[in-house]
């Protein structure tokens, strides 16, 4: 099969790395794809956003299935674009994205489903979204409704501290037109979680769980980011946990979309809190996680080509996917200044010594090459650096003795990652 991948991140370098290892692949293609990217798929110059152009390309090259892994596209469309031009696509389209277009549909759906979730107010004016605060107190959680590329949840300590995020949202639209409507949420206390399916608008299967570190610093602090790091699978996500999971959030949105013309196809990524009272959703997303998919992809036996194929064509009653029980770590190298302002076109050395050990593979985001070949930075996420081990410990240890052999002093990581999964053991 002729295959095209849409998009340029770490997610995507983790999803062609597989593809290209599937027997069933013949040509892999990637639009815009990275230096990394293109050690496994063809790279063409043309930008998730351009529709029409990844649309062309796919007409003019044959090819047989695009697997779209970033939201904005999936947000705008493209999946019912292609499906109009008879191009088969993995990802949902508009009608089923906006649950992660719009949390404020989100949170509605949710109320009109019966999915355990935190209590909400949605807002489009500054004044009832501070007087909705002032009553409900802090902690408190801010969200824009739209896209933010991770980073338009403001969780706030105090009452002022919220009310500062309103005006950041709203007035000085720090989030651009996502936060032209925003989410005010009841401050959930327990334990993150990613959980992921794939949906086939009738048909659910589990994939895994696994959890993100969001802050940009060591134990948590800083501002939130895109992801610096993840492992799979998470401890706090067992067997039983998972099947009150897919039993009491996933199973009834698919249903539940289904119902309401919004037949879901792709994979279902819940972010979660995993509470006293049992699992409750923090909010959805209709692609992989990043850098989630850096570290479900290595621990999936199963060949993920036909798995994609199966969501696309409404087949998954008929799959059974088979993972392996290590444990995989990605530790995420950031650019200096990230999540503000950071430092691009730094030089990068060593990715070939990292990637030496038979354990660790290096997956690129934000990287490119310069006249002379070498390896720079150009965004703010630039690699993630995965490690598979028996043990989470293991696989900790793995993952930083390949990112200290890594030479960019134009890059920072946390040293933490997995925290949560080694302390318990």
């Amino acid at each position: 099969m002729r295959i095209l991948v849409v998009g340029s991140g770490g997610r995507e370098h983790a999803l062609c790395w597989a593809i290209a290892a599937s027997p069933l692949t013949t040509a892999l293609y990637c639009a815009p794809g990275n230096a990394g990217i293109a050690r496994e798929a063809r790279c063409v110059p043309i930008g998730i956003d351009d529709l029409d152009g990844i649309i062309a390309f796919a007409r003019e090259e044959n090819i047989d299935f695009v697997v779209v892994g970033p939201e904005a596209p999936l947000v705008a469309g493209l999946v019912d674009k292609l499906d109009a031009a008879g191009i088969k696509a993995f990802g949902p389209t508009a009608a089923a994205a906006v649950l992660e277009g719009s949390k404020a549909f989100t949170k509605d759906f949710c109320a009109r489903h019966g999915i355990p979730t935190a209590a909400y107010g949605r807002f489009t004016e500054s004044g009832a979204a501070k007087a909705y605060i002032e009553q409900q107190g802090a902690p408190i959680v801010v969200k824009a409704d739209g896209l933010a590329a991770g980073k338009g949840v403001i969780i706030a300590e105090t009452v002022d501290e919220a009310l500062a995020a309103v005006d950041a949202m709203m007035a000085d639209r720090a989030f651009g037109e996502a936060g032209a409507e925003i989410v005010i949420e009841e401050f959930m206390e327990g334990e993150e979680a990613s959980f992921f399916a794939l949906a086939d608008g009738t048909s659910v299967i589990p994939l895994a769980g696994a959890q993100d570190h969001k802050r940009v610093g060591d134990g948590d602090t800083g501002p939130n980011t895109g992801g610096m790091g993840a492992y799979s699978p998470a401890p706090v996500v067992d067997a039983a946990m998972a099947a009150r999971i897919m039993a009491r959030i996933i199973n009834p949105t698919v249903a539940g979309m289904a119902a309401e013309g919004r037949a879901f196809k792709g994979v279902l990524y819940a972010g979660l809190m995993i509470t006293a009272q049992g699992p409750r959703l923090i909010e959805y997303n209709v692609r992989f996680g990043d850098p989630e998919c850096q570290v479900l992809v290595p621990r999936l036996m199963s060949d993920l080509l036909p798995a994609l194929i199966a969501t696309a064509d409404g087949q998954l009653a008929h799959l059974h996917l088979r993972w392996h029980d290590e444990t995989a770590l990605c530790v995420v190298m950031a650019a200096n200044g990230y999540p503000g302002s950071y430092d691009k076109n730094t030089l990068i050395a060593g990715v070939e010594a990292a990637e030496a050990n038979d354990h660790v593979v290096v997956f690129h985001a934000g990287t490119s090459r310069d006249q002379n070949g070498g390896l720079i930075a150009i965004g703010g996420r630039v690699l993630g650096v995965t490690a598979l081990g028996e043990t989470p410990a293991e696989a900790r240890d793995t993952a930083y003795a390949a990112v200290d052999l890594i030479d960019w002093p134009g890059g920072f990581c946390r040293r933490d990652i997995g925290w949560r999964a080694i302390g318990r053991g």
